[in-house]
């Protein structure tokens, strides 16, 4: 493994408090940039521009250069996971993504070096990435978590309640335990390589870890994370993992921090940022939240809300981001004012 990035967001993640905290934003590569637009319109499809090594590379670059950003957050998407397991994915101008929906484990793919083949774009993105900056900038990989990536499977596409998913765990929990094992198995790897090649630190997005009963996060959200970390550092010992459980109760997000094992929580825009200070802090870094409408507005609004994150955290262990990502509309003169707020912070 790769000697020990300087970057501070690294050294956040390894245990240490830096003031003022370093900053990058979820979906900072993205259409709110005219030169992402520009290359989207060259390239004409979602999908290709992801599996494409030097257009994802170029995308990961765009606000690093224009902002200096303190993390480059590799241009990829959750759902390569499904896609290497044998689940066709495509995406359809205004509808997002589709997917052959999943209702057992007959047919998805177990070989791990069919993983690895399926998804070396995002690894040959990584290194292009990693050596186009300096060691001052984190690298970042990520994948989606089990839970997520099951409902996508089970349902065909995004889902409001993630009904199939559930449904098919309550009326065969064995199944789906199993489900879930296949498709962690597949993100550890997924994450390894992606430490190998060049990434200093990965998240683990849970995008639907919200409205679970109590026992069912336990299962589907906690363990299956808890497991994908112990593989991980298994296999690449002190690797640094952000884990993001979105919208989950505050009870959740507790128990998360102190049973997953990961570095980090990030937390969503809902989160009352004193408590995280309070009840997170103590066991693991805290990343967010700030509300992405908030940047939209910029002016007074995103001053106040910059000044709230600041404030609680200030001395303790934050990496400033977004409670989700950047949307297409923001101004980008609104994230360099972002910038200079936090880089203010006292």
């Amino acid at each position: 493994m790769k000697d020990v990035s300087p970057s501070a967001v690294v050294k956040i993640l390894e245990g240490e408090a830096l003031w003022p905290p370093p900053v990058w934003l979820m979906r900072q590569a993205g259409r709110y940039l005219p030169e992402y637009r520009s290359l989207r319109a060259k390239a004409g499809n979602f999908w290709t521009m992801c599996n494409d090594p030097a257009m994802a590379a170029e995308i990961t670059l765009q606000p690093i250069r224009r902002f200096g950003l303190d993390a480059a957050i590799i241009f990829s998407d959750i759902l390569t996971v499904p896609n290497a397991l044998g689940v066709p994915v495509r995406f359809e101008e205004g509808e997002g993504p589709v997917l052959d929906a999943v209702a057992s484990l007959d047919g998805l793919e177990r070989d791990p070096d069919v993983w690895a083949e399926k998804l070396s774009p995002a690894y040959e993105t990584l290194r292009r990435v990693r050596g186009a900056l300096g060691p001052e900038t984190a690298v970042l990989g990520f994948a989606g978590a089990p839970w997520t990536l099951a409902t996508y499977m089970a349902e065909g596409g995004g889902s409001s309640d993630q009904r199939a998913a559930k449904l098919w765990s309550y009326r065969n929990a064995d199944s789906f335990s199993r489900l879930l094992a296949l498709i962690g198995d597949c993100v550890s790897r997924h994450l390894i390589a992606q430490l190998d090649a060049g990434a200093d630190a990965v998240q683990i997005f849970d995008s639907w870890a919200s409205g679970l009963p109590k026992r069912q996060f336990e299962d589907w959200v906690i363990a299956p994370t808890r497991r994908i970390v112990q593989q991980v550092r298994a296999a690449r010992p002190g690797a640094c993992i952000i884990g993001f459980p979105r919208a989950a109760t505050l009870e959740g997000y507790r128990r998360y921090a102190e049973h997953t094992g990961v570095n980090a929580v990030s937390v969503d825009t809902a989160m009352p940022m004193a408590w995280a200070a309070e009840n997170l802090s103590p066991q693991v870094a805290v990343q967010g939240n700030l509300d992405p409408i908030a940047l939209i507005a910029g002016g007074s609004a995103l001053r106040s809300a910059v000044d709230e994150i600041v404030t609680a955290f200030s001395g303790k262990r934050l990496i400033f981001n977004l409670g989700h990502g950047v949307l297409p509309e923001t101004p980008p003169d609104h994230v360099a004012a972002l910038l200079e707020l936090v880089r203010a912070a006292r």
